[in-house]
């Protein structure tokens, strides 16, 4: 029996970088998003808490699936082990959000 696929999708929103880990990753029926399901965070074994997981994990409580806009999206990898979901602030560096729109439609007027 195979191990079902682990995806980290590290994407941006209103100025954070969040990453999160699901199990199923795909283009979905929406146009221009990615549909993101069975999101996976760390199991409560330890005695410790960590606050930044504990922030995304209340803020992703009872998504089902999450539809991210294609543009927003940084990078997704297939992973074999699960790190710490997360969300940090963006700052400098080299990641700007796509200003332009995916798709625009052609100019009927010729």
């Amino acid at each position: 029996m195979s191990k079902q696929p682990l995806f980290k999708v590290i994407f941006m929103s209103q100025g954070q970088v969040y990453e999160i880990y699901a199990r199923s990753v795909g283009h979905g029926e929406m146009f221009g998003f990615i549909e993101v399901e069975e999101l996976v965070f760390g199991e409560r074994t330890t005695v410790v808490v960590d606050p930044s997981e504990e922030k995304i994990k209340a803020e992703f409580e009872n998504v089902r699936r999450t539809y991210l806009p294609m543009h927003s999206i940084i990078r997704i990898d297939e992973v074999d082990r699960q790190g710490t979901a997360k969300i940090s602030k963006l700052e400098g560096g080299n990641v700007a959000q796509f200003p332009l729109p995916v798709y625009t439609p052609g100019d009927n007027s010729t």
